[in-house]
């Protein structure tokens, strides 16, 4: 491969690495990579241990690579500071480490953004792109990077957007506050504290909901009681405890609830609107709003519930009920108690922070913690992480290397990737990455997905590929396309030579891969330990010493800022091919 750099070191002809792009975009690079060892589709099988494994785990990492594998599960990446603590800490400890760490606030972050901003602009206000900051600064430089992780896992679960033009920035920042508050807390409170945020009510409209009306024919709005339902809690199929669906006699999955429940719990969600310390119709239609009306929980205005018998998921409330509160405890107990919800809402964490395709066995076992962590409680959220972490299919050393273990790396978690490797830092300080939604971008910004559905769904299986031919899933396959790949590819030749956001705010200076990049040997392994934890094959390692020793470092009378050159030339080099590999988009 030919690539030639201008003088800042720029990658800036590539035609022979994009036609190789492309064409890994149409046989599906998760198939490409998850089925590179299996002979034929019929030979894939998906792991599992035996009983006597189950219940064991590594006290902790045994390598870099080791730290550096669970690092890239449980962070947004890894760091060579944050492997390091790892093997002294060990697992476990470090886990509970970050679990009592405090967390910066995103509300803080955009109150303070707007006052700086409007020093220079007196109307000045809020736009997504403050959010974005906040989430890009904390996400790659933050100390408690598991919740960060987990927080985000959250937020394409319990998805809100800002795409839609009726979420105000602040409280999105609220919001996302309010999941990481939750992450490592108990799953009923998440529920509850998601069914009342405001931007939750805007965006599924479950805000000033009203009760039925027969004059008018008005019913109550049934749109957050379904996708709570379906998106949220349940899912669409009754299921096992090892996740898998539950069949009726003819063999086909059995529903886990009705239109009827549907309507029913739509009743429950009436009446709830926008906080006001002195409620009226105008408060509760929006017309006034508090300056906190964004960010606080909606509050009950009791003229506007549903009176009328609600009856869901096998529990009636009688008509006749004027209690609000009341309703939605009884009614998220019941959805909470749904033998669902631990199978359902674990195997999602699972696929967004280990692999796409966990065994049942896998599942099972979080799911037993989720519905009793030891100490009789249910779903206690930061035992569900520790176990999906811990368990040995998530810390077995031999599934780095398997045909079919892992998941593809969202965009948003490449770019943080990046960030924490190579220790990017804001210029401005205040982290100016705007939206990277396009798909000649990243195709993907935080918080910002295009439908309640997430940028991908998680039972999403890649049409004719191996791994669809086989009824495995990749869920965030369904976010890749040929343009979305050659846009990854150009983001990050971008990036990787100059930085990312307005005037180039986020970037690496590679001081530390400078230091090494005079033996292109030592370059590589320290790039496959912060970006591939050691997993790096044979091939690619060989295509990178090539492509690395292409770059002549010059001597005799070269000046030292020329030798600097080369240097960072061959850092960004291997960092480019690395990051745009199909090896390295899949983590195992």
């Amino acid at each position: 491969m030919k690539v030639r750099f201008d003088r800042r070191g720029i990658v800036v002809r590539f035609v022979r690495l994009k036609r190789h792009l492309a064409a890994a975009a149409r046989v599906g690079l998760a198939a490409l990579a998850l089925t590179v060892s299996a002979c034929d589709g019929s030979n894939i099988q998906l792991p599992g241990f035996d009983t006597a494994q189950s219940g064991t785990t590594a006290p902790g990492p045994l390598s870099d690579a080791e730290a550096a594998r669970f690092l890239t599960q449980a962070t947004f990446g890894p760091t060579q500071a944050s492997i390091k603590t790892i093997r002294s800490t060990g697992y476990a400890s470090w886990i509970d480490q970050q679990m009592a760490m405090p967390t910066p606030s995103h509300v803080t972050y955009v109150d303070n953004r707007l006052i700086d901003m409007r020093e220079s602009n007196a109307t000045a206000t809020l736009a997504p792109s403050q959010f974005y900051e906040s989430f890009w600064n904390y996400s790659s430089r933050s100390d408690d990077q598991l919740r960060q992780r987990v927080k985000f896992a959250l937020s394409e679960i319990f998805v809100i957007s800002l795409l839609d033009p009726n979420i105000d920035t602040r409280g999105a920042a609220s919001y996302y506050d309010m999941l990481g508050a939750n992450a490592f807390g108990n799953f009923r409170t998440l529920l509850e504290q998601v069914s009342l945020h405001p931007m939750m009510g805007v965006y599924l409209t479950s805000i000033a909901n009203q009760k039925e009306d027969a004059a008018t024919g008005r019913n109550p709005d049934e749109n957050y009681a379904r996708e709570v339902l379906q998106l949220m809690s349940i899912g669409v199929s009754q299921l096992n405890a090892d996740g898998t669906a539950r069949l009726d006699s003819a063999g086909a999955p059995i529903p886990a609830y009705t239109s009827a429940d549907i309507a029913g719990l739509a009743k429950v969600f009436t009446g709830w609107s926008w906080y006001h310390p002195t409620p009226t119709a105008n408060t509760f239609a929006g017309r006034v709003k508090n300056a906190d009306a964004a960010i606080r929980p909606m509050i009950f205005y009791s003229a506007y519930h549903s009176t009328s018998e609600k009856a869901f998921l096998g529990r009636t409330i009688a008509s006749g009920s004027t209690d609000g509160p009341g309703d939605l405890k009884i009614a998220l107990d019941t959805i909470f108690a749904h033998p669902n919800v631990g199978p359902f809402v674990s195997k999602q964490l699972i696929q967004r922070l280990v692999t796409s395709n966990p065994s049942p066995a896998y599942v099972a076992r979080v799911v037993t913690v989720f519905n009793n962590n030891g100490a009789g409680v249910r779903g206690d959220m930061a035992a569900v992480i520790r176990a999906i972490l811990l368990d040995p299919e998530a810390r077995h050393p031999d599934n780095a290397d398997s045909a079919v273990f892992g998941k593809v790396r969202e965009p948003i978690i490449r770019m943080t990737n990046w960030m924490r490797a190579f220790n990017a830092t804001s210029v401005s300080g205040a982290y100016l990455i705007t939206s990277t939604s396009a798909n000649t971008s990243l195709g993907q910004s935080p918080l910002s997905s295009p439908s309640v559905f997430n940028f991908y769904r998680p039972g999403y299986s890649p049409p004719n590929t191996r791994l669809g031919a086989v009824n495995l899933l990749q869920p965030e396959f369904q976010i890749v396309d040929e343009v979305s790949v050659a846009g990854y590819a150009n983001t990050m030749q971008n990036t990787i030579g100059n930085g990312i956001g307005t005037g180039t705010d986020v970037r690496s200076t590679y001081a530390a891969e400078i230091m090494v990049a005079g033996d292109p040997l030592l370059l590589v392994d320290r790039i496959d330990t912060l970006l591939m934890y050691g997993q790096m094959s044979g091939a690619l390692r060989a295509r990178i010493l090539d492509g690395v020793r292409g770059i002549a470092i010059p001597g005799g009378t070269a000046t030292q800022a020329q030798i600097n050159t080369a240097l960072t030339n061959r850092a960004k080099l291997a960092i480019y091919l690395t990051m745009i590999s199909p090896e390295y988009l899949v983590q195992r």
